[in-house]
């Protein structure tokens, strides 16, 4: 694989990351797993409703300079740091 396929690939699973993390906020704030309605056009109705709301808390916070949550760091990642703080 050539640096320009690598970098495409790479491109790829970042903005796949940030679509999985916006589904896992809204599955885990909003319930996005379960409707509240039934029939397709309801469903639709709460599924844009839910992501507006998401969007406007993202703003709000980048309004308000809140950092972005950082990732977990690993056991391992941590026990690294202690010894390098030794």
């Amino acid at each position: 694989m050539g640096l320009q396929a690598a970098r495409e690939t790479s491109t790829e699973y970042a903005r796949r990351a940030g679509i999985e993390g916006t589904l896992s906020h809204g599955i885990r704030a909003c319930g996005l797993r379960r409707s509240r309605h039934l029939g397709a056009p309801k469903t639709y109705l709460q599924h844009v409703l839910m992501a507006t709301a998401i969007n406007l808390a993202l703003i709000g916070h980048w309004l308000m300079d809140m950092p972005v949550a950082k990732t977990r760091t690993s056991a391992f990642e941590n026990l690294v740091k202690q010894a390098v703080l030794c």
